[in-house]
């Protein structure tokens, strides 16, 4: 199967890629990330540590990764409908933390929003240029803010 797009003609802003590092410990990284993207106007309805679970289940000796689905409700709605409830097969907005080594982690996150246009998910016009601008000034900041 041929993809629609040609992925290597994507560059990190038409994926709305964010990455930091923070020198701190794991779990302090984790508290961090999340304290400051609720301060910059994101719930955090959802969290994990896929490095657990593949440790536990598949014996993965992962180094710790820990994800934060990252919400705000009302873009969210705003991109619900705009989509035709579609964007929520994308929700929330996860935000990834992992350890480089022990002290050194990165926070990565992209954006479902644009994702979501460059795959028909969501439609490429001004209500959507909106969510997506809205979006990318909460990741902005939150991410100025680590």
């Amino acid at each position: 199967m041929a993809l629609p797009i040609d992925p290597t003609q994507l560059d990190e802003d038409d994926i709305g890629t964010k990455q930091t590092t923070l020198e701190m410990s794991h779990e302090d990284a984790i508290e961090h990330v999340r304290a400051v993207f609720t301060d910059a106007g994101f719930g955090i309805p959802t969290e994990f540590s896929p490095s657990d679970l593949l440790n536990e289940k598949v014996d993965a000796d992962r180094d710790p990764y820990y994800v934060l689905g990252a919400c705000n409700p009302s873009v969210a709605n705003r991109a619900l409908d705009a989509s035709e409830n579609q964007l929520g097969g994308l929700f929330p907005c996860n935000v990834v933390i992992w350890e480089e080594e022990p002290g050194v982690q990165t926070v990565y996150h992209v954006s479902i929003m644009r994702i979501a246009r460059l795959v028909g998910m969501a439609p490429d016009d001004e209500a959507m240029a909106d969510i997506i601008a809205d979006t990318g000034e909460l990741a902005d900041e939150a991410f100025e803010r680590l």
